[in-house]
């Protein structure tokens, strides 16, 4: 983004901290599901598997996977729903965009591998358009009040691979600690 996110003071304080441990804590570098927005700009691939009510999508890195629900139901209330790391999404078809909003995210978690907060008050809002073939655009809005004075949209662009297998992903978990040189 041109200029930084609209962080919450405590939320800058938060991203400060992680940048200042040099992002010791980062679920990824413990083989625990990354943040919700550093799948797409993950360089693994991923797979989409569509049926007439169901996307899911498969994410190499550390074996993700996402369920979104294209049946035509509402996002359910906060209370309604187990909170999971990639959140409850459901989609829909605006032309020949693929409109997803997720919501019901767990509290505390990175959105993203610098170590933006999200909680479980946000709502992200997906748009995938394929805008010629062999592409794929993303506009991502995080409404997320608990941590960002306002709402804020990023844009992804991806390559779309056929006819491309996904390989096994093993992560081990190391204590990321002695990444960063911490002694005692």
């Amino acid at each position: 983004m041109k200029d930084d996110l609209p962080l919450q003071p405590w939320a800058k304080e938060l991203l400060d901290k992680r940048r200042a441990d040099n992002s010791k804590d980062n679920p990824d570098a413990h083989c625990l599901p990354m943040g919700f927005l550093q799948f797409h700009n993950h360089p693994e691939p991923r797979k989409m598997i569509q049926t007439s009510n169901l996307l899911v999508i498969i994410y190499e890195a550390n074996s993700g996977l996402r369920q979104i629900y294209m049946d035509g139901r509402k996002l359910p209330n906060k209370d309604k729903v187990e909170p999971w790391y990639y959140g409850y999404s459901v989609g829909h078809w605006e032309g020949d965009t693929l409109v997803v909003e997720t919501t019901g995210f767990m509290d505390g978690q990175w959105l993203d591998v610098r170590g933006s907060p999200m909680t479980d008050e946000a709502k992200v809002t997906e748009k995938f358009r394929r805008p010629n073939y062999g592409s794929l655009e993303i506009e991502i809005t995080v409404d997320d009040p608990k941590a960002y004075t306002k709402p804020w949209t990023v844009k992804v662009n991806q390559r779309i691979l056929s006819d491309t297998e996904l390989i096994e992903f093993i992560c081990e978990d190391r204590d990321a600690g002695h990444y960063v040189g911490t002694s005692k």
